[in-house]
């Protein structure tokens, strides 16, 4: 924690409270079987976007359904979609939004694919995925067929990027295994449980490139994506070596990460290894699920932050010089996370201090140590765990707040997916959870004596949209805060894609900037704090 929060007397404050009675009623469909097909225990996405263009942010989940042993995931619980209202309720628009899809929902994705103006929404499912266009009204159209999308593995997180700069969005599908739901595994005890990745082949993931003319061409073999098969499970989109061309950084489960570095011909080359984001400081390949990245220790470059099961810690990548380090113990985050498993996970500035704090989804996979023989109508319980809470001091380490946090840190359940935005628009950074056959939670940021803050919003009017992969930042107080225009993040989610920027004591920027793609770079005066602002692609300084 900075001096600034310390003196504003953070450090037993309530940093979040639950909000009730928004109108979001939805709970997670896992019709449970008895067998324990892995998919039950995998969780459901979100997404939060502007879907009609009242400047407003709505709410999207995905559902599940059943998984049968004789036959593929049903589905048959469709998606939800959500409404913010002007009151800030929020109205249930699924069957006029056309977005509630009955696949076996897992990550969900949101980009303008066809530089229009508004949001469309990729929907990952195990099983076929599904595209849907936004008609700038909120109304959206199944386009999967006609795009040309023909992804039908178990997708896990999606992210759009545009990957070669032409303009037009792409799409990259992490896929998990090849499951087969009659595959029956167990506890050490003897009771069945769902199991391990391992037991199933990995997949390989899937790179989409937009041809601009509404259609979308299958380039994985040929970028280079498609020469491995692992247990992908969370994605990242960002410029890793600050080239101005967009990398991809996916999360494997009990396998070695990917960190796909553009070649910016339509190829990638998998450096992860080389790069240190592979496996751990002990050389283990760890369960990765979630992963967020974000300055931490405010050096300029880009650190990485996962989340793993019990018993391997999460672990945070520091960049130095032009590699990564495991800096899980030494920042404070790694002992705190040995008794649980991480899963959807942020970095931002809860309080506006300047520096960036983590918020951790937690849930088990399997169950608790000694409640493997519970009663049958508690099973569920058996893998509930609270979640945490980590506020940063801007030079990589972390203090844990979960137990004094406010309600964030203190329900017991399996959550899965965690957002961030600013759902009330009044400055901060809220919550959004999913819960595995639990319902939705809405967190409230009411940390007290906050900093000042910026939004920033980094636009290319002939696009008509934000710049996927713009890299904004803000000088201010002395410092420099970066961010990444990347809205695809934690674990089957997709955050607001709105720059968030806390500015601590600062009572005036002396300037943004912005690093577009292809790496051109644009001064911008903005001088009042605590303000939204637009930062046009050519109308700053060169």
């Amino acid at each position: 924690m900075s001096l600034f929060a310390a003196c504003n007397g953070h450090t037993g404050s309530v940093l979040f409270s639950e909000v009730a009675h928004t109108g979001v009623d939805h709970v997670h469909t896992v019709q449970l079987t008895g067998t324990y097909p892995l998919p039950e225990i995998m969780g459901a996405g979100c997404a939060v976007f502007d879907a009609n263009g009242d400047g407003r942010l709505d709410l999207y989940f995905t559902d599940a359904g059943r998984v049968d042993s004789n036959k593929p995931p049903t589905g048959g619980a469709p998606n939800r979609f959500y409404l913010r209202q002007a009151d800030g309720s929020y109205r249930d628009a699924t069957a006029e939004s056309g977005l509630g899809d009955s696949g076996y929902g897992m990550g969900v994705a949101v980009g303008d694919i066809d530089n229009d103006g508004d949001l469309d929404v990729y929907v990952g499912n195990d099983g076929p995925d599904a595209l849907y266009r936004n008609d700038g009204t909120g109304k959206f159209t199944n386009v999967t067929k006609t795009s040309g999308i023909v992804a039908s593995e178990w997708t896990c997180s999606v992210a759009f990027l545009d990957h070669d700069n032409d303009g037009w969005l792409d799409i990259f599908v992490v896929n998990y295994v090849l499951h087969d739901p009659a595959q029956q595994c167990r506890t050490q005890s003897g009771r069945p449980s769902y199991c391990s990745p391992k037991v199933f082949p990995g997949l390989p993931d899937r790179l989409y490139r937009n041809k601009g003319d509404g259609t979308f061409e299958d380039i994985s073999a040929q970028s280079g994506i498609a020469h491995v098969a692992s247990n992908g499970l969370g994605v990242i989109v960002d410029d890793f070596n600050d080239d101005g061309w967009l990398d991809v950084l996916v999360a494997n489960d009990g396998e070695a990460n990917h960190l796909w570095i553009n070649n910016k011909d339509r190829t990638f080359r998998e450096d992860a290894l080389i790069m240190g984001v592979a496996v751990n400081a002990h050389g283990a390949a760890e369960a990765s699920m979630g992963v967020a990245a974000g300055d931490v220790d405010a050096d300029g470059d880009v650190d990485l932050f996962m989340t793993h099961l019990l018993e391997e810690t999460n672990t945070l990548y520091l960049r130095e010089n032009n590699t990564f380090v495991d800096g899980s113990l030494r920042s404070g985050l790694g002992k705190p996370s040995f008794a649980f498993t991480g899963f959807g996970t942020a970095l931002f500035d809860i309080d506006h201090d300047g520096d960036l704090d983590l918020a951790i989804a937690n849930g088990r996979v399997q169950p608790a140590h000694g409640a493997e023989d519970g009663p049958d109508d508690q099973v569920w319980q058996r893998f509930a765990e609270p979640n945490q809470l980590f506020l940063g001091d801007g030079r990589g380490t972390f203090a844990d707040r979960s137990g004094t946090s406010g309600v964030f840190g203190q329900p017991s359940e399996v959550s899965r997916a965690l957002a961030t935005a600013d759902l009330d628009a009044d400055g901060d950074l809220d919550l959004v959870l999913t819960n595995c056959r639990g319902r939705v939670r809405i967190y409230d940021n009411v940390a007290p004596d906050k900093g000042h803050w910026l939004q920033v919003r980094a636009v290319d009017k002939a696009l008509k949209r934000e710049v996927f992969g713009a890299v904004v930042f803000v000088h201010a107080g002395g410092r420099v805060h970066r961010r990444t225009v990347s809205p695809q993040n934690s674990y089957l989610t997709s955050s607001a894609s709105t720059t968030h920027f806390g500015l601590g004591a600062a009572t005036r920027i002396e300037r943004a900037e912005v690093r577009w793609p292809g790496g051109k770079l644009e001064t911008f005066a903005v001088e009042a704090v605590d303000q939204v602002v637009t930062l046009t692609r050519g109308e700053g300084k060169q």
